[in-house]
């Protein structure tokens, strides 16, 4: 079963930092937290293939566990710039077999899907999973968050400028920072007032900006904290990262642990990543420096 709390050696407090109704289990965390990264495809553009075989799946989430993730992300299609729509079925015959054996090997850690199809998040959700990250914030296909509401499980929400296929080609804003805020702001409420308590939101690095629009949006994070709800960043492996420092996406972790830690200085409350060992280095830092 479920267990409230996120065990840690670092950052424990009096009061936790920030709840979660998990499916009616009040998880309260007394740190920010870090969401493991899982993909069960064939064609993400760091590890595709990789964990492909339940076998594989279920050694990656062991792994990723033991480097200190709180929350295991599943995702059964990519997302990278210029993907493909894939298939409902086909998505969901990737993550079927990695959901049912997760929930059930490792029982006290919340999985949250990472999908925007309504229908795959509700076969999720019949399984049991605890959350649902939805890169389009239920615009995509907005029964999404019908479905999630009913399970009575968070929904973290994503902004981003187009779809995986054409987000890149030649995103454009007026004002980045604002129009995201706005954005975020709309979709908070629209996902409230169809009975969603429990939100998170995500800026979308790399989901429709250029890298003048990312920069802004990471000078700009304490804005996007004052949102009145929990915020996660993903910058893992992101190809912006590559463009900075000149280095291959996956020798890029010393400019990553960078960013997650200015991230939880502006009061980032959930780091996505794929090499949790660095970001559980980032929050102890971020902890002890910030111990009073």
């Amino acid at each position: 079963m479920l267990t409230s709390g996120v065990p840690s050696a670092i950052g424990i407090q009096a009061q936790p930092l920030f709840t979660l109704n998990l499916r009616g289990t009040v998880w309260a965390s007394y740190r920010p937290v870090i969401m493991g990264i899982l993909n069960v495809t064939p064609d993400s553009f760091s590890d595709g293939g990789n964990f492909t075989s339940l076998s594989a799946a279920l050694r990656q989430i062991e792994r990723l566990l033991q480097e200190g993730a709180d929350i295991i992300d599943i995702g059964g299609a990519s997302s990278r710039p210029g993907a493909d729509i894939v298939p409902v079925e086909e998505e969901w015959k990737r993550l079927e077999p990695a959901i049912s054996h997760a929930i059930k090997e490792f029982p006290s850690i919340p999985i949250s899907i990472d999908t925007w199809r309504a229908e795959v998040a509700r076969r999720a959700l019949d399984l049991g999973v605890h959350m649902i990250n939805d890169i389009s914030a239920g615009t995509l296909e907005p029964k999404i968050i019908f479905h999630t509401a009913k399970a009575k499980a968070p929904l973290i929400i994503m902004h981003m400028q187009g779809t995986p296929l054409t987000m890149q080609v030649n995103p454009v804003y007026g004002e980045v920072i604002v129009e995201i805020v706005e954005y975020l702001t709309q979709r908070i409420n629209e996902v409230r007032k169809q009975g969603i308590l429990d939100i998170i939101i995500d800026p979308g690095f790399g989901f429709g900006k250029t890298m003048e629009h990312t920069l802004s949006l990471i000078h700009n994070l304490k804005l996007i904290c004052s949102l009145g709800v929990p915020v996660l960043t993903g910058f893992s492996r992101k190809s912006f990262l590559s463009k900075i420092t000149g280095a291959t996406t996956l020798n890029t972790e010393p400019l990553h642990a960078i960013l997650n830690y200015q991230a939880l200085q502006a009061g980032v409350l959930f780091l996505r990543v794929h090499d949790v060992a660095s970001a559980y280095q980032a929050l102890a830092w971020y902890l002890k420096s910030n111990t009073k």
